[in-house]
């Protein structure tokens, strides 16, 4: 069991460096200083080819049914009349997900982590070279569905969002602590639903902010549309920001 985020022995990714017993806490902490500092080396070599090839990549991280693979279908049916586009879809089992992503045209490449609970820079690294990725393009990689796991691996990306639904209660910033902190935009999805739910906005938005002061966030509903352009104008906006710092840079 990894002492890190409880993935299985049997995980077929960087957590296979604690399939071994340690002597005590020591140990432990040595082992999984180790595991993210080899993980970050990933990231650094995925982050040096986002930039050199101006891509924006985020990472979507939200538990499962959040609507994240939804909000992903529709802002790739939108953006990818603007630009260039590829998805990295990760989940324990199945292509779902993926299969989903492709029916729209864009390219998308499945990672499956058996008992893994979310993707690592490594896992990235070879996927995007399976993608071949273009120049000045968005790359999306919708993590494994965790609130806990991603935030402690760095992919690479520019940013990591986090996609809460508003069907999940507004304490989840004080539960899930790192992910907010880790993230630059919350996400607030599924907002066409608060009619019938008891969920307080503001009190979220303020939990969220006082782990993360500078976090941006966005309500928007996948389904209605509301909130939507707003979203594509963040992503927009940043992606030609990715392609002129390429230019500054070559």
């Amino acid at each position: 069991m990894c002492g890190l985020c409880g993935c299985g022995p049997d995980s077929d990714h960087i957590h296979s460096k604690h399939d071994h017993h340690t002597s005590g806490g020591h140990d432990v902490v040595r082992i999984e200083r180790d595991i993210l500092a080899k993980n970050d080396r990933y990231a650094e070599d995925n982050r040096e080819l986002f930039q050199k090839r101006g891509v924006l990549t985020v990472n979507l991280v939200s538990s499962p049914g959040s609507g994240k693979t939804t909000l992903l279908v529709r802002t790739a049916t939108e953006m990818k009349r603007l630009f260039p586009l590829a998805v990295i879809e990760g989940d324990q089992q199945t292509s779902i997900d993926a299969e989903r992503i492709r029916a729209i045209g864009v390219p998308t490449i499945q990672l499956n982590t058996g008992r893994g609970c979310h993707l690592d820079a490594h896992m990235v690294g070879h996927a995007i070279e399976e993608l071949e990725l273009k120049e000045d393009s968005v790359l999306f990689i919708e993590n494994v569905g965790n609130l806990v796991c991603p935030a402690n691996f760095d992919l690479g990306e520019a940013e990591k969002i986090a996609i809460l639904s508003v069907t999940e209660g507004d304490d989840k910033p004080l539960k899930y602590p790192d992910i907010f902190a880790a993230a630059g935009t919350l996400v607030l999805s599924k907002i066409d639903l608060l009619a019938h739910i008891d969920f307080d906005v503001e009190r979220c938005i303020e939990n969220a902010r006082a782990l993360n002061p500078r976090i941006e966030v966005l309500q928007l509903s996948a389904r209605t549309g509301e909130g939507i352009d707003r979203w594509i104008d963040k992503l927009a906006a940043d992606a030609r920001q990715s392609a002129q710092l390429r230019l500054c840079h070559a």
